[in-house]
């Protein structure tokens, strides 16, 4: 999910009720953020790893900081420097909050090309109509000799109403979803189909994990790859995620 300047901006007008009554952090926080983005979904807020920032965590892995009073808001990296090296603990934060979201999406709601013994998986969020998107497919096979599982989430680049999203629609709504995935990444046509399906709830959660565009690969841990990888260098960074 995106979060606009206007949310960071306008938090700072809400401080002096948080400063006048003494309420907990996580209380103070969670209302300026209702007053600012009410529909902005916080998974939980905790107190990150710095002294007096609390770590807001929303839905989809994404994540910013704030005071303990709600009065400051933070978007952007949070880096602990020790030994010599740089970790960027949002990074990690968000990566794996990701795996987490991803792990609990039911596996019969999403279109799984699987080799006999999968050593790791990689989920992507996909379009049918996008040129890298066919490239990738084209070597899905490659993919799954090498142990990777290829996992499909639906994200029509041109939104909800867009004849990709109906495209997406009829594969997902198709008795054999790989048969249909395969015809129509291979620029085939395939039966218009209706059906309840994940495509909309799949569109949302990539928004709000950050997904810009497609194919926009999420390795086992969580790390986002966005854009089209060669097989063997995406069964690398599969295989070592793990």
């Amino acid at each position: 999910m995106r979060l606009f300047p206007a949310v960071l901006t306008a938090a700072l007008a809400f401080s002096a009720a948080s400063l006048a009554l003494a309420i907990e952090p996580d209380q103070a926080i969670r209302e300026t953020l209702r007053q600012v983005q009410p529909d902005l979904a916080i998974e939980s807020i905790a107190e990150s790893p710095m002294n007096g920032l609390y770590q807001v965590q929303l839905d989809g892995g994404r994540q910013l900081y704030a005071s303990a009073d709600g009065q400051f808001l933070i978007q952007g990296y949070l880096f602990q420097f020790k030994d010599g090296q740089a970790s960027n603990l949002t990074e990690k934060a968000q990566s794996e909050a990701l795996a987490r979201t991803i792990d609990a999406i039911p596996e019969k709601e999403m279109v799984i090309f699987a080799p006999k013994s999968p050593k790791t998986h990689i989920t992507v969020f996909t379009d049918t109509d996008c040129g890298y998107c066919q490239k990738l497919h084209s070597e899905v096979a490659e993919l799954n000799r090498r142990g990777v599982e290829v996992r499909y989430l639906a994200f029509p680049r041109q939104g909800l109403g867009s004849p990709g999203a109906k495209a997406l629609a009829s594969v997902w709504c198709a008795k054999d979803r790989q048969a249909a995935m395969n015809k129509a990444k291979a620029r085939e046509s395939i039966p218009e189909l209706q059906c309840d399906n994940p495509i909309a709830k799949q569109y949302e959660l990539g928004q709000m994990a950050g997904v810009q565009g497609t194919p926009a690969i999420i390795l086992a841990n969580g790390q986002m790859i966005p854009g089209y990888q060669p097989a063997p260098q995406l069964a690398e960074l599969a295989l070592s995620a793990r």
